[in-house]
């Protein structure tokens, strides 16, 4: 998985980097198919915006968040992304075994 990591009105320091790819890395665990991030860091006066955008294989998920404090924008949007993401993958489960049962019941 490869993140890029964007600020606007923001240094992007590399402790708030590692801190970033630390919390996407649990994402991986979840699915192994992200291909690609884009995460936007913005603070507009007191407001620390998070947003990030994910290629999966067949899909592209986009969640946002915002809190006082960048840190917790980023816990924020990396809880929405994993409750986005298995949402994803158990669609993508589903699917396959309703057209298993329904091969079954055609034979």
């Amino acid at each position: 998985m490869q993140i890029n990591i964007t600020g606007h009105h923001v240094d992007t320091t590399p402790a708030l980097k590692r801190y970033v790819s630390n919390k996407f890395e649990r994402l991986g665990r979840h699915f192994d198919s992200v291909q690609d991030v884009h995460v936007i860091l913005t603070v507009e006066k007191l407001r620390h915006k998070a947003e990030a955008d994910l290629h999966v294989r067949g899909s592209h998920i986009h969640a946002d968040s915002i809190d006082g404090d960048m840190y917790a924008a980023i816990d924020l949007l990396v809880d929405k992304l994993d409750r986005q993401i298995v949402k994803h993958k158990e669609k993508a489960n589903d699917h396959h075994a309703r057209d298993a049962r329904r091969g079954q019941t055609d034979a």
